[in-house]
Order: C-alpha cells, then sequence, then structure tokens
C-alpha cells in the first residue's frame, strides 16, 4: 500500500490528482457510479477524505473529471472508425451507427457516468465547477460532431450536434436499464413473462439511433 506524503510542487500535486482519478476508476470497474463513495476512495489512494477535499471539492467533482476523460478517450477510439466517407447514405450512417454502438458497448464505465451524469454527478459542485465541466464536454463533442458530419453530411452542422448529443443521452439511460440488479435479475429469472421489459444494450440502442438518424435526415 502506497502512503503519500504532503504534496508540495506543482508535479507532485498533479501526481496526486491522477492517483485520485485511477482510484475512482478502478472502483467503477468494481462497482456503479451510485456506490462510489469518498470514504472508500480516500481510503483506497490512501489519504485521509480532507486531504482529497484538497484536490477536488467533492466526490462528484472527481468523477465529472473522470467523465471527461473517458469521453476523451472515446471519441479518440471512434473517430477512427468513421473515416472512411464512401458509400451511399444509407450505408455510411449504419457505419456511423455501428460504430457508435460497438465502441460504447465496450465503454461500461464511460456510459455509467454518462447515466449518472445530470442526476448525480452535477448536484454536489460549485459553479465554478459545472462550467468548467461544460465547457470541456462541448469542446470534445465538437470534437466528435466533426467526423460525424464529415461521414454524413446530410445532417448539416446543427443535425449532427443533435445526433451525437441524443446518442449519448440514450446510451447512457440504456446502459442503466440493460444491466439491473440483482433483484432485477432475480424476478426476470423468476417471471419470464417480464422478458418483454428487459432491455439489452446494443441491438436497442442500434434501433435508437438508426430511428434517430432516419428522423434527422427527412426532416424538412
Amino acid at each position: 500500500m502506497v502512503h503519500f506524503q504532503r504534496a508540495r510542487s506543482v508535479e507532485q500535486r498533479e501526481i496526486r490528482r491522477q492517483a485520485i482519478l485511477d482510484t475512482a476508476a478502478n472502483m467503477l470497474t468494481e462497482m456503479p457510479v451510485v456506490d462510489l463513495g469518498l470514504n472508500e476512495l480516500a481510503r483506497r489512494v490512501c489519504l485521509a477524505k480532507s486531504n482529497v477535499l484538497r484536490y477536488f471539492e467533492s466526490r462528484e467533482a472527481v468523477l465529472l473529471e473522470l467523465l471527461d476523460l473517458r469521453y476523451r478517450e472515446w471519441i479518440t477510439t471512434v473517430t477512427p472508425l468513421l473515416a472512411d466517407t464512401g458509400g451511399d447514405l444509407r450505408a455510411r450512417r449504419d457505419r456511423l451507427v455501428g460504430a457508435l454502438v460497438s465502441t460504447l458497448a465496450d465503454e461500461p464505465v464511460l456510459c455509467d457516468l454518462f447515466n449518472a451524469q445530470a442526476a448525480i454527478l452535477e448536484r454536489n459542485i460549485s459553479a465554478e465547477v459545472a462550467a468548467r465541466y461544460k465547457q470541456k464536454m462541448l469542446a470534445a463533442t465538437a470534437d466528435l460532431v466533426t467526423p460525424v458530419e464529415r461521414l454524413v453530411p446530410e445532417f448539416g452542422a446543427d443535425g449532427a450536434m443533435k445526433f451525437c448529443a441524443a446518442a449519448l443521452l440514450s446510451a447512457g439511460a440504456l446502459w442503466s436499464h440493460s444491466h439491473p440488479a440483482p433483484a432485477m435479475l432475480a424476478a426476470y429469472e423468476l417471471h419470464p413473462e417480464l422478458a418483454a421489459a428487459r432491455l439489452e444494450f446494443v441491438p436497442v440502442l442500434t434501433e435508437l439511433l438508426e430511428v434517430l438518424a432516419r428522423g434527422l435526415l427527412t426532416r424538412d
């Protein structure tokens, strides 16, 4: 177990901040966002809770920064998959939907963070942290919109932005519903008639994004 001494330089403080973020990321591979507590985070990073709060004003501030980092990493992953702009409109639309769905399915932590964003993560933060987060999120989304619009120029800039925003919101909400708690899983097992209420992430998100894309492409 690593025990940190007091950080005295900018470099040491940055190392400490990164350790907190890395520890939170590791915890989210074991538990949902809602279960990640500041006390346990502090214990795992070998700091007092008060010391964690020297670097982040709250648990939510930690997770918002982690969301920003994971979002940017995902954009870096998905962008090359959108580079082939050949083919007819349907082929390009399907390529877009497939790329987003397949890569988001491989990012459970990112999807869980998106699901918690408005209801949990944006609740216990200052206006300064909120503004900084939104500025970074908008800048990152612009980096996603650019290749999406290049692949499907029929969207236009406004349509591409709406598609990306709705895709991310849908992925977050659907992730939660498609990964139910143990009690709900047991209920599905005991009552087969409830099967229609159980959602599968990949097929449902694919259908949602296909419908969204068709709607944006046929609007007046």
